[in-house]
């Protein structure tokens, strides 16, 4: 499995040849380069997958939809259906049991966070993603607090890669994601939702330092890295 990080919590997990964004943000993103056109930076996507409705992970779904033709959109049900009346194909799921999709099983996930489109529109639960492959399995947290229920997430199958907001003030910071990785019994951590605004700005190496120390490792890649697992 291929993940790319962009910014913030944007990545491309590529399975199976095909190409999953999670919570695309690049328009109003004030730490993406405005001169670059992202569309012609990323690979055809194929699937979106949308945590909740905070415009920092739903604010280009419309553009991409229009740009690659076939798109599935995947989230809960409030925020499906919210596209699918824009003429978006959706996928709405809420939580529950395993869905196998061709790229593997995905299963939605608890958050806690809110969840809330800018024009005022509910966007239903937030979550995150379970998913399991043949390639691997990985835990995409979304938005959250740390939550004892993250204790769960292990009895489904070990996870080689999770990836945890770290920014704090609006999610878990560095301390609160780590005690989260023991609850996940992760080792591996993609830290995302950091350094794009002020208030979420975070001393990198003093992250990794304080996940090292944990016997644990914490990856945080510039804009347009891969990373495989």
């Amino acid at each position: 499995m291929k993940v790319t990080f962009f910014s913030h919590s944007t990545c491309i997990l590529e399975i199976h040849e095909k190409n999953l964004l999670v919570d695309p943000f690049f328009s109003e993103n004030p730490s993406f380069d405005k001169k670059i056109n992202f569309l012609k930076i990323i690979p055809k996507i194929d699937y979106i997958l949308l945590t909740h409705a905070h415009y920092d992970h739903v604010c280009d779904v419309e553009l991409l939809s229009r740009n690659f033709h076939n798109i599935l959109v995947i989230s809960n049900y409030e925020i499906s259906n919210y596209f699918y009346k824009k003429g978006i194909k959706t996928y709405g799921i809420n939580y529950g049991s395993f869905i196998s999709f061709p790229f593997g099983k995905l299963k939605y996930t608890w958050a806690a966070h809110s969840s809330v489109f800018n024009d005022g529109t509910y966007g239903g639960n937030p979550g995150g993603f379970l998913l399991h492959t043949d390639e691997g399995n990985l835990y995409i947290s979304g938005d959250t607090s740390v939550m004892y229920e993250m204790n769960l997430i292990p009895n489904f199958g070990k996870l080689n890669l999770s990836i945890l907001p770290i920014g704090g003030r609006y999610t878990m910071d560095i301390e609160e994601a780590i005690l989260a990785s023991d609850f996940l019994k992760s080792e591996k951590i993609l830290g995302v939702h950091y350094n794009t605004f002020e208030d979420i700005r975070i001393d990198q190496e003093q992250a990794k330092k304080r996940f090292f120390e944990k016997g644990k490792e914490l990856i945080l890649l510039e804009k347009g890295k891969t990373i495989y697992i």
